[in-house]
């Protein structure tokens, strides 16, 4: 699995204009190939930060993705924004659930 997490941080006259562009953008891009899921978060304590969380079967159901139109109105949306997105793409080896929890919970140090 990969997973794929973009802070942006916008310009507060521009909050709405980018809400609108990234909440517009998950329907279409949950229907993509390969894609498990999209969603974005506001950032509770700046309402002007936001995170872009991804993720995709494989690689290549991302990289389809990254060469996309809807990627590329994504990568438009820079200009709006205080500084460059910061981009991190994570490859996912191995997940784990809540019997990890219960487990680590009854381990005493």
């Amino acid at each position: 699995m990969i997973i794929v997490r973009i802070t942006m941080n916008v310009l507060p006259e521009k909050q709405l204009e980018v809400t609108q562009t990234l909440l517009g953008m998950i329907g279409p891009t949950e229907k993509e190939t390969g894609c498990l899921s999209y969603a974005v978060f506001c950032d509770i304590e700046d309402k002007n930060r936001f995170n872009l969380i991804e993720e995709w079967k494989t690689r290549e159901d991302l990289d389809h993705h990254i060469r996309s139109q809807r990627f590329g109105v994504l990568l438009g949306a820079k200009t709006l924004l205080c500084e460059p997105p910061e981009i991190q793409i994570n490859t996912v080896s191995q997940s784990e659930g809540m019997e990890a929890i219960d487990v680590a919970r009854r381990k005493r140090v």
